[in-house]
């Protein structure tokens, strides 16, 4: 229950992606643990694709369903990211920001003591403020990626918006201490006009988070103090207002519809023959999508390597995307029996736990590293979109995962460099390195009293500064 007699209610509206969902989620059943209500606010058919919730928690964590807005260009349906191809993500966001209005009848009906949002509902604070509700930017981000980010352009300093993709591919003025945190020059070109310019149809995101940063009354981050100390104390001192690590919200499981479970069986009965620590496992996220090029390579190189792997991937996003990629050739009768490729749903924590998996060749989104890390297995990182570039600066600065070395202007990359990442980080000796490290930051990462203490802080924060307003 409560911890002290301030019971809280807490609203929590994340961005429509799965991999901002879920970390909302989990956060949202940590602070349930404790005897708050926490409203948890999405569309109708995202919620209905989220975990089931254990029934210890379905009192106090509930899904309040927001009618997904129409919006011309938005394929019927589409609700999340995983629904479109990447050039429509822009109209989601469109369309999310057409939940204003219901958003504002929520909040006046419900009355919750805070909400926590997401960088692209940057209008949160201002429909909140007519109601006397404090607001919490909580990213998903880590603290690298906001302090990378950096302080509102003109607002309080004399830092000028970067214009130019090449300006990003250096640290920041901002940033004091040595640091190899920056975007490769294809990383920030493949998301420069959706992410940094924008166009007449939509604002671009670097606004939206610049707004959210300026009018939150506090930020969440999920990092802790013991991973990225110096880049929590950027965002502190460049914003101004209390900044707080939230722990990495590591991904807990559930069993879910038995064709889920079905699934998994077929694919531990073929785990179960492989040899110990000799599997890699090749996952790219919800959206991460090859282009063609980067898939025959990946699967040339993966065939080159020897050995064996199981590969989930992602060949659509969405109904209407009609960019068909396939692999080579003759690669699948070639492998067959030392490798699989899965294109349905994969039970990636399963597949992860299992003692066949050596290593986990993945888009460094932030769930899949906390997720490797949480079963011990050392990191391959082929970085795709948004803030991939950023967290693989940050894990190869850490020496906590390999890149597969790729050309900085184009992103290109052979399959040779694939078959040699892959072969070095899970058998050969000087991948020892990334093996042995991921065993250390296990405890950092997700040690449950650790996380525990993390929501402790910020749940006694809020109640103290429900207590102050009252």
């Amino acid at each position: 229950m409560a911890e002290n007699k301030t019971r809280l209610h807490v609203a929590v509206f994340p961005w429509l992606a799965f991999g901002h969902m879920i970390p909302y989620l989990e956060l949202s059943k940590l602070i349930a643990q404790k005897g708050h209500t926490v409203s948890f606010i999405s569309t109708p058919r995202n919620i209905d694709r989220l975990p089931k919730l254990p029934s210890n928690l379905s009192q106090l964590l509930k899904f309040v369903k927001l009618p997904m807005p129409h919006v011309e260009k938005l394929p019927e349906n589409a609700e999340a990211t995983i629904d479109v191809p990447y050039e429509q993500v822009k109209y989601l966001k469109l369309a999310q920001d057409g939940l204003e209005e219901s958003m504002a009848k929520f909040l006046e009906d419900s009355a919750p003591d805070f909400i926590f949002f997401d960088f692209t509902s940057y209008w949160v604070p201002s429909v909140a403020s007519k109601f006397n509700i404090p607001t919490a930017y909580f990213s998903i981000f880590i603290a690298a990626f906001l302090g990378f980010a950096g302080p509102v352009p003109g607002l309080n300093n004399d830092y000028e918006i970067r214009k130019t993709p090449e300006e990003y591919t250096v640290p920041p003025k901002w940033v004091s201490f040595e640091t190899t945190v920056a975007w490769k020059l294809f990383e920030v070109s493949r998301i420069f006009e959706e992410s940094m310019e924008g166009d007449e149809e939509n604002i671009a995101d670097i606004t939206r988070f610049y707004k959210s940063a300026e009018n939150c009354d506090f930020f969440l981050v999920r990092s802790c103090s013991e991973f990225e100390p110096e880049w929590l104390k950027v965002i502190q001192d460049i914003h101004r207002k209390p900044v707080f690590p939230v722990g990495q919200l590591p991904t807990t499981t559930y069993e879910d519809e038995t064709t889920k479970i079905n699934a998994w069986r077929e694919i531990k009965f073929w785990l179960d023959k492989q040899e110990k620590g000799r599997v890699i496992y090749v996952a790219f996220g919800s959206e991460a999508k090859p282009s063609q090029n980067e898939l025959t390579e990946l699967s040339l190189g993966l065939e080159l390597s020897g050995l064996p792997f199981f590969w989930v991937l992602r060949t659509k996003r969405g109904e209407s995307d009609d960019e068909l990629i396939c692999l080579p050739e003759g690669f699948e009768e070639r492998t067959k029996g030392r490798g699989i490729v899965c294109t349905s749903w994969a039970p990636q924590l399963k597949i992860l736990s299992h003692d066949s998996i050596g290593g986990f060749l993945t888009h460094s989104g932030w769930s899949s590293v906390v997720e490797a890390i949480q079963f011990e297995k050392p990191l391959v990182l082929l970085t795709f979109l948004a803030d991939q570039g950023i967290n693989a600066r940050l894990l190869e600065e850490k020496k906590m995962a390999y890149s597969i070395p790729r050309n900085d202007r184009d992103g290109s990359f052979t399959r040779d460099s694939v078959a040699e990442s892959v072969s070095m980080v899970l058998v050969k000796e000087e991948g020892e390195i990334y093996r042995k490290k991921v065993k250390e930051v296990k405890y950092l990462f997700c040690d449950k009293k650790r996380q525990d203490n993390y929501v402790k802080n910020l749940l006694s924060y809020l109640q103290n500064y429900k207590k102050t307003r009252t």
